[in-house]
């Protein structure tokens, strides 16, 4: 066991948070369940799995974790990040166990490389690069990105290190669950997207432009085409049909559905604001129809 204690931020997670905490304990000294008034029974089985509930009002990723980190009384020298439908492998629970207590004292974070399952099925084709993620890091040395949408926490000051072995994205709840939960996802995507009209400090200057350049150049492409382009990609280039038909039916849904619906999505507010709408028009657009507050 490390001297770690683990975050996780959910709402309405019964099917997953014992689970999670189960998985956690494994490794941690101590679990923070941060709930958004959850109004199924996550609360109770959190705290009978051992695990100290905090609840705050949610208005996005970013900040609920950022309350977390600021409000849970943490005392290890470590932090996890952990989303209550995830879990760590046993062998990155051992690689953990074995690399972190040598770390030399400039080293402050760890990269997790992330992999999905789906359908029961690890998703191990279909991505450009392994994703690996900052989710393990010194207290009190990490801030989490002020975004509405891939939020990511970032160390603030000394080094990092990548982990070789995974942790797992498993949601339990069906694929009508999912279209719900990435139809909210669509909305804050577009929001991220355009952030640079009223929020300078975004890199990249306004309009559709993301932190990086990957999602830049996605944006510059046709709508609706690039959805296309986004599955074959994906699906023919980098071997997503190697992982049969769950990695099928992921690759369609993240690229018909989610990606498309986004492009729809934007069609449907350039229709009603324009193109070129001043920063004004697009916060009252957002609240109106995303009931997103750009300014909270």
């Amino acid at each position: 066991m490390l001297d770690l204690s683990v975050i996780i931020l959910t709402y309405n997670e019964e099917r997953h948070i014992a689970r999670s905490i189960g998985n956690a304990k494994r490794i941690a000294k101590q679990i923070y369940v941060v709930d958004s008034y959850s109004t199924d029974k996550t609360c109770d089985i959190a705290r009978e799995h051992g695990a100290i509930v905090l609840q705050n009002k949610y208005v996005n990723q970013a900040q609920q974790f950022i309350w977390a980190m600021e409000n849970c009384p943490i005392k290890t020298e470590w932090t996890m990040r952990m989303d209550a439908d995830e879990y760590l492998t046993d062998e990155l629970i051992t690689e953990l166990e074995e690399k972190v207590p040598l770390l030399p004292a400039n080293v402050t974070g760890c990269m997790l490389p992330l992999m999905v399952k789906f359908l029961g099925k690890p998703l191990k084709h279909g991505k450009i690069r392994k994703i690996q993620i900052l989710r393990l890091w010194r207290t009190g040395k990490a801030m989490m990105e002020q975004r509405w949408m891939d939020e990511r926490c970032y160390v603030t000051e000394g080094e990092v290190v990548s982990m070789n072995y995974y942790f797992i994205d498993e949601n339990l709840n069906g694929i009508h669950a999912w279209t719900q939960k990435h139809n909210n996802y669509a909305n804050r995507e577009i929001v991220a997207a355009y952030e640079g009209y009223w929020n300078d400090s975004v890199s990249g200057g306004n309009g559709l432009e993301s932190r990086n350049k990957e999602k830049g150049k996605y944006y510059k492409l046709p709508k609706f085409l690039r959805a296309f382009i986004y599955f074959f990609v994906r699906y023919i280039c980098f071997g997503g049909f190697l992982d049969g038909k769950p990695g099928f039916i992921w690759a369609t849904l993240q690229a018909y559905w989610y990606r498309y619906l986004i492009d729809a999505k934007i069609e449907e507010m350039e229709y009603y604001i324009g193109k070129n709408p001043t920063p004004q028009e697009m916060r009252t657009y957002f609240k109106e129809r995303f009931n997103i507050n750009v300014d909270k």
